[in-house]
């Protein structure tokens, strides 16, 4: 399998990786936002998704914030409704 090396395909992958996380643990989503410990309450999942993204893309577009920003753009701001102390 060749490895991504284009960032806007990596983007990609890294935004449908946490979004399966968003949507496969939206319980957990919305007990961490309401809590403020999002990041505590889904490492592992988390954990997994960074392997998954980081086994498919070339190690420059691993080492970067690509998946970070995933995590935010996707599972943060998505959460904005969630009522919580941290808004």
């Amino acid at each position: 399998m060749n490895l991504i090396d284009n960032p806007d395909q990596a983007r990609r992958l890294a935004r449908a990786i946490i979004s399966d996380v968003a949507i496969y643990n939206r319980e957990k989503v919305e007990e961490g936002i309401r809590n403020d410990n999002i990041f505590e309450v889904l490492t592992e999942e988390l954990n997994e998704g960074r392997e998954h993204f980081n086994s498919r893309v070339a190690p420059p577009l691993a080492a970067s914030n690509l998946f970070d920003l995933a995590v935010v753009d996707v599972l943060i701001k998505r959460a904005g409704k969630i009522e919580s102390s941290i808004w």
